[in-house]
């Protein structure tokens, strides 16, 4: 009857026999998880919500749901901001609260089951109003257009074909400045193209630079055969060449296909001595970091923030038909300033902010291809750089903000709650 669920299909870290995207790919709304108070929860969900938010990018599902705040307690709207800003960063752009619908009582101030207390009976209820709003405003830009990411790392074909677990991290691993998602041997399969300038695409807008293959040395033929026919049409390709099927079906032909599509495709490779094969309009790689390879085809990071700073600002970019949306996060309780390169260039820079839905211009300067935009953003401060306007000059410098102290309070002072509370 058309009627749609979420679903986190199959779950955090449930590591049976399944095809983690193509799961997800079954719902209406993918689903990942995130908790409050776990043990870096960065490393423990990472991979959950970012196959949650792959499969949507892969399969055209506008909509990256998570189970929010799980785990937590009477956590304060900073605390969950903080959470909720480095999750943002990793493509959620729904939050599914966990678990504010257990509240029957009016006891205040009230429990609810394993997640944190998000309901009618907390302190901060009344007041909750600006932060739900900061929520919904950044879910409402992170919904916009397409997500943007040069890399697409290959799922293994074994049980499970899953993404790694519990912070094993990808591998090779991610360079600084570039994002990526995931992809299936269905996407592949069913999916995935190359255009005229080597751009590995899906049908409904999404593509990626580089594909980047599992480390495993085993590839169902149909598998190789797809890869070599991107290959020839301009594609990048990187890993090893694969030496047998995973599968006994059509054995041991399907093993001899495979060796003949390899010798076909990989060469003389051997990862060491000989690390690039040109092979139709592309060429696959073995043995250089992605770093090189992305240097190669003269692909410039998508966002840089300097390396001096004390840490790594969390982002994300979007682009719609003619516009770049770049969220930016700082996670950590200093102020940090930055000069911000975006991979952006003949348009001007904006800023918008989603704590109070105000749009001012930004100073920027245009360099090549990308654009240098200054930011200096407090203690747990997001906001959104967006490209929406042509540039009428390369460059704009606005009078820099200075903080003024109106007021302090030296000694002693007296603090009142409402009665109960």
């Amino acid at each position: 009857h058309g009627v749609g669920i979420y679903a986190e299909a199959a779950g955090v870290s449930l590591e049976i026999p399944e095809d983690s995207l193509l799961n997800k790919s079954k719902v209406a709304i993918p689903m990942g998880e995130f908790w409050v108070r776990a043990l870096h929860p960065e490393l423990m969900y990472y991979q959950d919500v970012r196959g949650a938010a792959s499969a949507s990018h892969v399969y055209a599902k506008p909509l990256v749901a998570a189970e929010s705040f799980t785990g937590g307690g009477y956590e304060t709207p900073s605390t969950l901001k903080n959470v909720a800003d480095y999750w943002f960063a990793q493509g959620v752009n729904r939050l599914v609260l966990h678990t504010s619908a257990h509240q029957p009582l009016d006891a205040k101030p009230g429990n609810t089951m394993v997640g944190t207390h998000i309901h009618r009976n907390i302190t901060w209820a009344e007041q909750a109003g600006p932060f739900m709003t900061y929520l919904a405003r950044n879910s409402f830009m992170l919904q916009q257009g397409l997500f943007v990411a040069d890399l697409a790392y290959l799922l293994n074909e074994g049980a499970p074909s899953t993404m790694p677990i519990w912070g094993a991290g990808l591998t090779p691993r991610l360079p600084e400045g570039y994002d990526f998602d995931y992809i299936n041997a269905d996407v592949l399969l069913n999916r995935m193209s190359v255009d005229s300038e080597g751009r590995l695409t899906l049908p409904d807008g999404m593509s990626y630079r580089v594909l980047v293959l599992p480390q495993t040395d085993r590839m169902r033929p149909e598998l190789v055969r797809k890869i070599r026919d991107l290959v020839a049409g301009g594609a990048t390709v990187v890993g090893a060449r694969p030496v047998r099927s995973p599968s006994l079906a059509g054995f041991p032909d399907s093993d001899r296909q495979v060796q003949a599509l390899v010798a076909e495709l990989w060469g003389d490779l051997d990862g060491a001595s000989r690390t690039i094969r040109h092979f139709g309009k592309g060429r696959i790689v073995w043995g250089l970091s992605l770093e090189e390879v992305l240097a190669s085809l003269s692909i410039a990071e998508d966002f840089e923030s300097g390396k001096s700073l004390d840490a790594n600002l969390a982002w994300l970019h979007r682009r719609t038909q003619d516009i770049d949306i770049y969220y930016v996060a700082n996670l950590t309780d200093a102020r940090q300033s930055a000069q911000a390169r975006f991979r952006v260039a003949g348009r001007e820079a904006e800023i918008w902010h989603p704590d109070t839905g105000d749009i001012e211009p930004a100073s920027y300067h245009i360099e090549e291809n990308r654009t240098v935009v200054p930011l200096s953003l407090w203690p747990r401060e997001s906001t959104f750089v967006v490209f929406r306007r042509a540039a009428s000059s390369p460059s704009r410098t606005l009078p820099q903000r200075s903080s003024i102290t109106l007021a302090g309070k030296d000694g002693p002072w007296d603090v009142a709650f409402p009665p109960n509370l």
